[in-house]
């Protein structure tokens, strides 16, 4: 039995498809980019992160063609820089309200998300997508707006998922002792980073999403209805 307070979860192959986000999201930001920049240009928001990009390129004084094809390559690569984030959560934010497209959450989530939140779990989501991404994704799902389930939101402004202090900071920021809380992801490195720091961490094994011959040191379930069964309020 798992006894926690809080729970942290990641998204891609934890709650949602990867294949959404590869096959659907990536392909919108990217077709999407130089329209959603040359629109919004004077925007702080989206003017800083074109900075960032640069700077992160090593190029601090590129022009936008060049900085634009530096954030296309990015999305080919799956590249985690936060500046591409902001600007792809962004895009999506203004996609989800215009087209309708509905934010992949695997049938099981929604249940056991309200079931924990009702029992008084904290919920929180800690992904590499933008934290403006993030709450876009569960506010517009096949269960309607599941934000309010949710206490909070990290992305890689906290830091990166694979280092146990991005964890540490994580936990002061919400409050709870390290041990308190349970991290959910599909990824090892991410799960041993999060006890690196003290929390618990539980693996999904997603059989959409989990290779072939897939292992882990880590207490695995092949969704949240079978988390579910595991998990006790603190």
């Amino acid at each position: 039995m798992i006894s926690t307070s809080a729970i942290v979860t990641d998204i891609e192959g934890t709650t949602s498809a990867i294949s959404f986000v590869k096959d659907v999201l990536f392909p919108y930001a990217d077709e999407h980019l130089d329209a959603y920049v040359a629109a919004h240009r004077n925007d702080p928001v989206v003017a800083h992160a074109m900075t960032e990009a640069a700077v992160e390129a090593g190029d601090p004084d590129a022009d936008d063609a060049t900085i634009l094809a530096q954030l296309h390559a990015w999305i080919a690569a799956d590249r985690k820089a936060t500046p591409l984030k902001t600007l792809q959560g962004l895009i999506w934010a203004e996609g989800y309200a215009k087209t309708g497209l509905l934010g992949h959450v695997y049938p099981d989530v929604p249940a056991v998300l309200q079931t924990w939140n009702a029992a008084g779990i904290e919920l929180y989501v800690y992904s590499s997508g933008s934290i403006v991404a993030q709450k876009v994704l569960f506010a517009h799902t096949f269960a309607g707006d599941l934000t309010p389930l949710f206490s909070g939101y990290f992305d890689t402004t906290t830091g990166p998922k694979r280092e146990a202090a991005s964890y540490l900071e994580i936990a002061a920021d919400t409050g709870f002792h390290p041990g308190e809380m349970l991290f959910l992801s599909d990824t090892e490195e991410e799960l041993d980073a999060a006890r690196e720091a003290g929390l618990q961490a539980a693996r999904l094994l997603r059989p959409a999403d989990t290779p072939a011959g897939a292992t882990t040191k880590h207490p695995a379930y092949v969704d949240f209805a079978a988390l579910s069964a595991d998990v006790a309020v603190a």
